[in-house]
């Protein structure tokens, strides 16, 4: 601005120019701590509220909660109604989430359908705290489980629900990284027993992440340090005669012994390592086999081979099994691959053709743990299977349990009716062996006929 002698006196403010300047830090701060679809705090200012509440913790000694959620199968949404219908989801939960609580608790949204709640002022004692906390969070899940309406034209009702992670802080002793995880590992335990489901975090529960960390390292560094081998288990006929084998995976680690497979292979499977060694399984399997037709007793046997759902359905599955039989020099015709119901049953055309394929090589297949999943003949009249394997958990069952032993009769009577064979394992005494026999069951796996063990041990028993 310019007197009337042309000497410049700075620049005129004016109402408009000061409005406009706090619009736009206005805006500069709404972009910086707020989400720009629900308008909910970010995770950055998610952490200055949980510093604050956790200082407030300090100074009245009273709990505070941190709650994590997620909506169950948001992703399924997305891909199925679109994106657009996601985002107005997303919009009504954080609404939902915002009248669940007080005006000075926090809700904040830290991307995709997550999203992390603050409470303050649950109470000096624990247990209190803890069941305060358990209420709010049940409360949150019943308000999410209510009907949403997405497209206002259509009128249709969509149901989602959410799982919830919940922990305790007072004070400042846990980092707010720390207690992000905390909720985050109750939030999984919440999935992993089902979803739409409220868990607690405790110490036993950080304990068991910690062991499976450990696990997941020494699991990768022990197979690369080859740790690993096949134990063999003998199956027989109605003569006692050994007619196969079936090849379990072991692991022997020099720290931690003998590891059970019930402990490392759903491990395994959720790490994808279980393709690697569902692969060596296979291979070391074939050179077996290859190996036994050098000796007479042993030329005739087959091996029976479990193969998991992630390796079955991996697209080159059957290019992977061939290149197992051309490098080992195997017959396909005595190797038998096992399935579980889970890997039948999640595209049923795809696995028939992919069946379909490995039989015209020769390969025969077994159902696994049968009975023990959602049994269908209309299924077992589809696949291309030689075989049937009644689970341990009947056979164990049997002669004591009259229910069990009507399930076992059921099978052996659908079987026949199929033209399938069947093999009972788990089998241990006689009786049972003989109950077996006794309604059409002619081949049997347990420890009645022997233990897996290595294969020098194996050959010898055998011999």
């Amino acid at each position: 601005m310019l007197n009337n002698a042309g000497d410049y006196l700075g620049q005129r403010v004016t109402l408009h120019d000061i409005t406009e300047r706090k619009a736009a830090e206005e805006e500069i701060r709404r972009l910086a701590h707020f989400d720009p679809l629900t308008m909910l705090p970010n995770r950055r200012l998610l952490f200055d509220r949980l510093e604050h509440a956790m200082k407030n913790s300090e100074r009245n000694q009273q709990y505070g909660g941190l709650i994590m959620l997620d909506l169950d199968q948001f992703k399924k949404l997305n891909d199925t109604l679109g994106h657009e219908m996601g985002d107005k989801l997303l919009l009504q939960v954080g609404h939902r989430l915002r009248d669940s609580l007080r005006e000075v608790d926090t809700v904040a949204r830290l991307g995709g359908d997550e999203f992390v709640l603050i409470i303050e002022g649950l109470g000096s004692h624990e247990t209190m705290a803890a069941s305060r906390a358990e209420q709010i969070a049940e409360k949150i899940r019943d308000a999410l489980a209510r009907p949403y309406c997405l497209d206002m034209q259509q009128e249709d009702e969509h149901l989602y629900t959410a799982s919830i992670g919940l922990t305790l802080f007072r004070g400042q002793h846990t980092s707010m990284e720390n207690l992000l995880k905390q909720a985050d590992v109750a939030l999984y335990q919440s999935k992993d027993a089902g979803r739409n489901r409220v868990r607690f975090f405790s110490p036993a529960m950080q304990a068991h992440i910690e062991e499976r960390a450990q696990l997941e390292n020494a699991l990768r560094l022990g197979f690369a340090r080859k740790e690993f081998l096949l134990y063999y288990q003998p199956q027989v006929n109605q003569y006692g005669q050994t007619t196969g084998a079936e090849a379990l995976l072991r692991w022997q680690s020099p720290e931690r012994g003998m590891v059970s497979p019930a402990q490392f292979i759903p491990l395994a499977e959720e790490m994808g390592l279980i393709l690697e060694l569902g692969e060596w399984v296979l291979h070391t399997a074939c050179q077996q086999l290859k190996a036994w037709e050098a000796h007479p007793q042993f030329a005739r046997l087959e091996l029976a081979v479990n193969v998991s759902a992630r390796q079955f359905h991996q697209p080159d599955f059957v290019e992977s099994v061939q290149r197992c039989l051309q490098s080992s020099g195997a017959n396909p015709a005595r190797l038998k691959l096992e399935l579980t119901e889970s890997i039948v049953l999640e595209n049923l055309d795809m696995v028939v053709e992919r069946m379909q394929q490995l039989g015209a090589l020769g390969i025969r297949f077994a159902l696994d743990d049968f009975g023990t999943g959602y049994s269908s003949l209309s299924y077992l009249s589809r696949l291309p299977l030689d075989q049937l394997k009644i689970d341990q958990s009947f056979t164990r069952q049997l002669v004591q349990d009259s229910a069990t032993s009507a399930i076992v009769k059921a099978i052996l009577a659908m079987s026949r009716a199929l033209g399938l064979q069947v093999i009972a394992e788990g089998v241990e005494t006689l009786v049972q062996r003989d109950f077996l026999e006794s309604q059409g069951c002619y081949a049997y796996q347990g420890y009645l006929f022997g233990k897996p063990m290595p294969i020098s041990h194996w050959e010898q028993d055998q011999a």
